[in-house]
């Protein structure tokens, strides 16, 4: 079992290498939330993600004691820039794999550290198998992106971190995929103190450790699919599972639609770009998942690895998740001057029309009438409802 020792022998390996950037307060969150809000940055951290704590802590330990030759890991794209840094810098060869559905900037990125990467699979577990058999074949050593003590010791120092510059923080929520994370976070800071709770918080699409979270046998989910890449994980491992059970006091989870809306507010909020997965611990504040009305609350953003190609289709549907942007359907007469009479509404109650489309074939159209498809630019929810109010007090249906 890893003692505090453990972790603070990682944190001395890591000291010269990883960034040490200081929590940092959110008023906004906190007026929102109703409780003291700090925000710890890992998107700000060497190679963009938490990640290369653990990995660096194990590639150098295992280079201390002697005969490591190559490395292999599998990887959603975080693991893969940790251990491709690590071994990089100790000149060890390292093969990754990574599932074809990796973003491509954490591809280049793992190439960029001078990694040899091979995609296979659809999600994480197929890569995985894919690292055992080039193990096999070819004899590297495997550094598993999270069921490893050394790699849980290293993921833990964040926890060191936290204390540090807040030592009476109530509550520390943290993304869990595989759960690397949160047992090495959970472990450290309830050996330290263990007042403070902890929670790990999953996507609702990838729910493995909520779903196994307290219990003697680990079921894999059926499927996995969430826009949070970093923590799309089907089987949660069996160490970090016996942390998790010892030491996390709750698992919640968070809907993709939550988790967009949490990073288009740091986006706008505090200029921060945070991953899907980072984004997990704010979006389960912000949606009221866990209780933390007068607390002293910390969330560990993980990761600010995105695709730039993917953002906008995050902004786009965090716009929508919060209301900024309000899709509905209206049935209105098919003659000339119907849209002026809408868009003249939409412009009264200060709205802006981003998209309309007619639908002229619908089967349950009388005819002369169309399908109005509209999209407009809101300022929040309660100015979203007071358009639609204003519209069917001039006559129009909504239909959704």
């Amino acid at each position: 079992m890893l003692t505090i020792n453990d972790f603070q022998a990682a944190a001395d390996r890591l000291k010269s290498v990883i960034h040490r950037v200081p929590l940092a307060t959110s008023k906004t969150f906190s007026d929102m939330t109703g409780a003291e809000v700090y925000l710890k940055y890992e998107n700000q951290q060497k190679t963009g993600s938490f990640k290369v704590r653990g990995a660096y802590n194990k590639i150098m330990k295992r280079y201390e004691e002697g005969g490591l030759k190559a490395v292999v890991a599998s990887s959603a794209g975080n693991h893969a820039q940790g251990v491709a840094f690590a071994a990089s810098r100790i000149g060890v060869p390292a093969t990754i794999c990574m599932p074809r559905s990796t973003p491509i900037a954490k591809v280049s990125a793992t190439q960029g550290y001078g990694a040899n990467v091979v995609l296979h699979g659809a999600i994480y577990d197929e890569a995985y198998a894919k690292a055992c058999e080039i193990v096999e074949t070819e004899g590297a050593e495997l550094i598993h992106p999270f069921d490893d003590e050394d790699v849980i010791a290293g993921q833990g120092t964040i926890a060191l971190e936290i204390l540090s510059d807040l030592p009476f923080v109530d509550m520390v929520l943290v993304p869990a995929g595989g759960g690397g994370l949160v047992s090495g976070v959970a472990a450290c800071i309830k050996q330290i103190n263990p007042r403070i709770q902890v929670v790990g918080v999953q996507a609702e699409g990838a729910p493995a450790i909520a779903e196994n979270f307290k219990t003697d046998v680990i079921t894999p989910s059926a499927t996995v699919h969430t826009i949070a890449d970093g923590i799309a994980v089907k089987n949660p491992g069996k160490v970090t599972m016996a942390y998790i059970n010892q030491y996390v006091d709750q698992m919640v989870t968070v809907s993709d639609a939550e988790i967009a809306g949490a990073i288009l507010l740091l986006l706008e909020r505090t200029k921060q770009v945070v991953e899907p997965a980072g984004a997990t611990p704010l979006a389960a504040i912000l949606n009221g998942k866990v209780d933390i009305k007068g607390k002293k609350v910390c969330c560990v953003l993980s990761g600010g690895n995105i695709d730039v190609s993917f953002i906008h289709k995050v902004v786009a549907k965090g716009l929508v998740t919060r209301g900024r942007h309000l899709k509905f359907s209206t049935v209105m007469p098919d003659i000339p001057g119907s849209l002026e009479r809408f868009t003249h509404i939409v412009a009264r109650e200060n709205a802006n029309v981003i998209l309309l489309d007619h639908d002229r074939m619908n089967s349950d159209l009388d005819i002369g009438e169309a399908i109005l498809n509209a999209v407009c630019e809101v300022s929040g929810k309660e100015h979203g409802q007071r358009l639609l109010d204003a519209l069917r007090k001039e006559g129009y249906k909504i239909l959704t």
